[in-house]
């Protein structure tokens, strides 16, 4: 079959978006891996499917998969391409647009300046939302790592995130972080039944992080949406931050806005079309 596709990126988080309401198709996970691969695929951090909703109160349903095929529940990055493309292909010509995910419902606006403002939810901390292996909700939590005992936040923007502050590393800068040991040992950390997204945030100020973020399936990547919002979402819960933060990742920033409490987290930043193209999958 012959499947029509679209290259795009959100701050260098790389996606293959396919439109599945005007094409019939159901990729398998080898599939997927062949066409994630950057020297004989397309090329992606995550794939982005648009298929028609299952409930008649959101406008479509966005599924995500990660380079090794799995399946996950949110993708913030992907959500602000996913709305520039449906847009685009003119699937709808509604600037504010209703999806269902796997994490739950999202609500997507198309800024006049083709930026896109994501209402993330409101963030869960309790750690049955993750899920991860904890007695009680607390602000941080003692993780035992290859006999190191780390300091980290876990929060739920309908995927599972934990955050360590490298100033509880022993490191200076984002650069020095431990990411690529890190990185993977938490991910698939036993006390996360369904592994983790893993952030690594420097807080320059209360109104400002660098944040570089280990995704579960996909490995370090040049931004992370969802990444950036659960940053925010512990730094303000632990009074480190204000209500409005600009997030610092290696591929560009983002807006995050978090009134605190039960208010719901919104997530401001790019969306960018690389190119459209063809490939045969058989």
């Amino acid at each position: 079959m012959l499947l029509h596709f679209t290259k795009m990126h959100g701050l260098g988080n790389d996606f293959m978006v396919v439109d599945l309401i005007t094409q019939r198709l159901r990729l398998r996970d080898d599939q997927v891996r062949i066409l994630a691969d950057r020297h004989e695929g397309i090329g992606f951090d995550q794939l982005l499917i648009v298929e028609p909703p299952t409930d008649p109160d959101m406008d479509f349903r966005y599924r995500i998969f990660n380079a090794d095929g799995s399946e996950v529940e949110n993708c913030g990055n992907g959500a602000r391409c996913f709305a520039r493309f449906v847009l685009d292909q003119r699937l709808t010509h509604k600037r504010e647009i209703h999806v269902e995910t796997a994490g739950g419902p999202l609500i997507l606006k198309v800024e006049n300046d083709g930026r896109v403002r994501v209402d993330m939810g409101v963030p869960r901390f309790e750690p049955g939302a993750l899920p991860f292996e904890a007695n009680r909700d607390r602000p941080s939590h003692d993780l035992i790592v290859d006999g190191e005992t780390l300091e980290i936040s876990v929060v739920s923007l309908g995927n599972p995130h934990a955050v360590l502050r490298i100033d509880t590393l022993g490191v200076e800068t984002l650069d020095d972080a431990p990411v690529a040991r890190l990185g993977p040992a938490i991910e698939r950390h036993p006390r996360f039944p369904k592994r983790v997204n893993v952030g690594f945030m420097h807080i320059v100020s209360r109104r400002e992080i660098r944040l570089r973020v280990f995704e579960r399936g996909s490995g370090e990547t040049r931004a992370c949406g969802t990444g950036a919002c659960a940053a925010v979402a512990t730094g303000i819960r632990q009074g480190l931050l204000d209500a409005s933060v600009q997030v610092h990742l290696p591929g560009g920033e983002l807006t995050i806005d978090w009134a605190g409490g039960e208010s719901h987290l919104f997530m401001t930043g790019p969306a960018t079309r690389v190119f459209d193209g063809r490939i045969v999958i058989s």
